[in-house]
């Protein structure tokens, strides 16, 4: 059937173009019809095919791609020619042991800012290791400018501090000179730091003696004597004018 409508077609083109000149382009392309049709259906399917398995591709790969995991592994060499053990400290050593006699001593006071951090001092032998730099009075107060005549000045603010005859050296030698510790404490094995607060007046004397915190009633009643009996400082001034400073004194009572 085909080959009867093939030959059919062409004698109907022959038959159009007879007589006629075939060169023309009508004839070409009536005779060439079904090649450039089938040539652009294959196209086309073509291009649709690319455009349509393109982005599958494409999706596949870049799933592919996410699901690599990259790993790196750092492998460590260890000298063990080089190592070396560390050897625990050696053991403290025994304490002394402690006789049956006990012999009195007093430890010399310390002016310091905080009474509760105070450094105790054993003999009189280290009396002469005591810097000046040690003489602290109460806490600090930032006004400067702002006092009262009749009241106490802090340390810091003052311009020209107090100052006992021969410096702390000299302060400290003397209490420990001159403190007897009390016999009933003694007896009863009584030991402890007894803080008193006084106040160098405008002449320089020692006024207003108060015990802060006590131990005993005989311990703290020797500290306050040998604070009071104290000799006069140079008064500290302030603008040129003698004014009252306040101090706190540690006075430690031991046993050994």
């Amino acid at each position: 059937m085909s080959k009867i409508k093939k030959t059919r077609d062409e004698n109907l083109d022959e038959i159009v173009f007879a007589h006629r000149n075939k060169e023309y382009g009508a004839y070409e392309l009536r005779k060439s019809y079904k090649k450039n049709v089938i040539k652009s259906l294959s196209f086309a399917f073509f291009l649709l095919l690319i455009t349509t398995v393109t982005p599958l591709i494409m999706a596949f790969n870049n799933q592919s791609g996410n699901n690599i995991i990259n790993e790196t592994y750092t492998t460590e060499f260890i000298d063990v020619d080089n190592h070396t053990d560390v050897l625990p400290p050696p053991p403290p050593p025994p304490p002394t042991p402690v006789t049956d006699e006990q012999q009195v001593k007093y430890t010399a006071p310390e002016i310091v800012e905080n009474a509760e951090d105070t450094i105790e001092m054993s003999t009189n032998d280290d009396l002469a290791e005591k810097k000046n730099d040690d003489l602290i009075p109460d806490e600090p107060n930032d006004k400067k400018d702002e006092f009262i005549d009749d009241e106490p000045v802090n340390f810091y603010v003052i311009e020209e501090k107090p100052e006992f005859p021969g410096g702390i050296e000299a302060i400290n030698k003397w209490i420990v000179d001159n403190v007897k510790y009390p016999g009933i404490a003694k007896e009863n094995g009584v030991t402890g730091k007894v803080f008193v607060q006084f106040v160098i007046d405008k002449e320089g004397k020692v006024t207003d003696v108060q015990i802060l915190r006590g131990v005993d009633p005989y311990l703290d009643k020797e500290a306050m004597r040998v604070v009071s009996d104290m000799p006069s400082w140079t008064p500290g001034k302030q603008r040129g004018k003698a004014v009252k400073v306040s101090f706190q004194l540690p006075i430690n009572f031991k046993l050994y």
